[in-house]
């Protein structure tokens, strides 16, 4: 980990939906230490600012890394609209990981909710890679619309190759949408998991987070078998400054990801 932002070139950016961008960057000379899914980076863009990213891609050629970074803000637009051959500037690995090594043996359950699928990527890819370890694989995910899934390409090949159960739903369909509709917690229905061997991963919206967490309670997965990845205003990624504090956690050093046992107690509280 580094203290100094490193610079990393981008060499191919994708238009994922109208405010979400897809970069690929590598490093102009030295490379970070390696990420492992789950991670994220402060990326900085010059003369703007810096924000944090959970890794969306892990690559080995060149030591390069993919983040999707939705534009929300100055720092997170003028990173959007980085072109390629322009340089950012990258810190960390920071925080917590996904721990895939948890589910060896049982299911993986796969939970996203939005942008929440960006930081599940490369975790699904590791699943992927080493499928024997794994029974079954569920990837269910969930959009605002249609138009707001974020690789819907790859989700489109994941589903016909069929080596993982995935499902989709989207909130609000749009004409020509055939999919389902509704909230991505019914999609729990169809996915095919034994609850006691189930290692869960969960990333979205706060309130999505919640109410996936609890329906996996009722079901049987174990509290300490569900992981999530939390989201909070994270300004130094060193534990130093509180921004990103959730209760006795500071989320850049003890999360983003963590035990839903862990931190159910945490998101009971109102406004903590």
């Amino acid at each position: 980990m580094t203290e100094v932002p490193v610079p990393y070139q981008v060499v191919r950016r994708s238009q994922e939906t109208t405010d979400t961008t897809t970069l690929v960057v590598e490093p102009v000379a030295r490379a970070l230490p390696p990420f492992r899914p789950g991670q994220f980076a402060m990326i900085y863009a010059f003369g703007v600012g810096e924000i944090p990213v959970s890794v969306s891609g892990i690559l080995d050629h060149r030591h390069r890394l993919a983040h999707t970074v939705r534009a929300v803000g100055a720092v997170s637009a003028a990173v959007c609209a980085a072109a390629e051959g322009q340089e950012l500037g990258l810190r960390g690995p920071f925080g917590t990981g996904w721990e895939l090594e948890r589910a060896a043996g049982g299911d993986v359950l796969v939970v996203a909710g939005g942008i929440g699928l960006a930081p599940l990527r490369p975790l699904i890819r590791a699943a992927l890679a080493g499928a024997g370890r794994y029974r079954r694989l569920n990837l269910l995910a969930g959009a605002r619309t249609p138009d707001d899934l974020l690789y819907a390409d790859e989700l489109r090949c994941l589903a016909d190759a069929a080596p993982a159960h995935v499902a989709v739903t989207v909130d609000r369909p749009g004409h020509g949408w055939l999919g389902s509709v509704g909230m991505v917690t019914q999609l729990l229905n169809r996915a095919d998991f034994a609850p006691g061997e189930t290692t869960a991963f969960v990333c979205g919206p706060e309130a999505m987070i919640r109410a996936t967490a609890r329906d996996l309670r009722h079901r049987g997965v174990p509290a300490d078998r569900i992981r999530v990845s939390l989201e909070r205003n994270m300004r130094c990624a060193t534990g130093h400054c509180g921004h990103c504090q959730l209760g006795p956690l500071l989320l850049c050093r003890d999360g983003p990801v963590a035990g839903y046992d862990r931190v159910a107690p945490l998101l009971a509280v109102r406004e903590l």
